[in-house]
């Protein structure tokens, strides 16, 4: 049986909880997993920039004893010019154990998943970004033990990193603050709906919304590949600063997916302070992420 990562909301508390505690126990004892995918190979196709991403996958995959070949879209025809990308993904699972894409089309990563021909892992999409937000999950949980009590608070954009926070937090059922500008929000009523419950709120303004917040989480205000520019206006009050993490928990943790435009979506101030995470955050990729690959090989 062919196993895939495409989206956490595919997967059940038991699973997801198993792949952090795998992802845990290489974190503390590394040398335990240095041989453990020797033999396989991951092919990386990006479609869109990656710096964090193609990182951590790479070096990752290496440190767990297995290769990794990065694969140029255009180069090998996936770009379904000369021919169909399942026809691509059948030659490709000839040689390689296991496909990390980055695109621009969720549906896309959905239909090759479908064909049970090799792993597929999910390494960003325009609807989701699941391996980004597990990791995440990680973070929080080394920081906060009790972290089914815990308040997080979202202040950003409606965007594929949040609907992956989404799917989490309907599984987990963590409390969840979502601060999200009025015309954003309403644009994305329809998914809102689906995965509305009684530990999700709404706020408009991010001090009110980050009240007593143990976590708070952003991302970019344009997501790669969004020709909305109009989009920015709407994040006028939306910088991350002082006065939103004073508002906070005193023990507040502060992540961002990055990459970050300082001075506009947070003060340096924050994402430089001693509550910013954010470069545990990108180091705790690679070990979701390590995990994820020994669960989509186990047999």
């Amino acid at each position: 049986m062919i196993k895939n990562f495409t989206d956490l909301n595919k997967f059940s508390k038991k699973e997801l909880d198993e792949i952090i505690k795998i992802a845990k126990k290489i974190k503390k004892n590394p040398k335990n997993y240095s041989s453990i995918c020797k033999g396989k190979t991951l092919g990386m196709i990006f479609e869109k920039q990656s710096l964090r991403t193609r990182l951590s996958f790479n070096v990752g995959m290496k440190k767990l004893g297995g290769d990794v070949i990065e694969l140029n879209s255009k180069d090998i025809g996936f770009d379904s010019i000369r021919e169909t990308r399942s026809d691509v993904l059948k030659v490709l699972s000839q040689f390689i154990d296991c496909i990390m894409i980055r695109n621009n089309d969720h549906n896309e990563i959905n239909k090759l998943s479908q064909l049970n021909i090799i792993p597929i892992i999910n390494g960003l999409t325009d609807y989701s970004h699941p391996c980004q937000i597990l990791g995440d999950f990680l973070t929080i949980q080394e920081k906060f033990k009790n972290y089914k009590n815990l308040q997080i608070t979202w202040i950003g954009d409606f965007n594929n990193v949040l609907i992956s926070l989404l799917h989490l937090q309907n599984i987990y059922l963590f409390n969840l603050n979502l601060v999200i500008p009025t015309k954003i929000l309403n644009k994305n009523k329809k998914i809102l709906i689906k995965l509305q419950n009684k530990r999700l709120k709404i706020y408009s303004d991010p001090v009110k919304g980050s009240k007593n917040s143990k976590c708070i989480m952003t991302d970019v205000w344009m997501s790669m590949g969004d020709t909305n520019k109009e989009k920015v206006k709407y994040f006028k009050n939306f910088t991350k600063n002082k006065k939103i993490i004073d508002n906070a928990a005193k023990d507040v943790i502060f992540m961002h997916c990055l990459p970050a435009k300082r001075g506009k979506e947070v003060t340096s101030e924050v994402l430089d302070g001693r509550n910013s995470v954010v470069l545990e955050q990108a180091k705790n990729r690679m070990f979701i992420q390590q995990a994820i690959l020994i669960y989509v090989f186990k047999k």
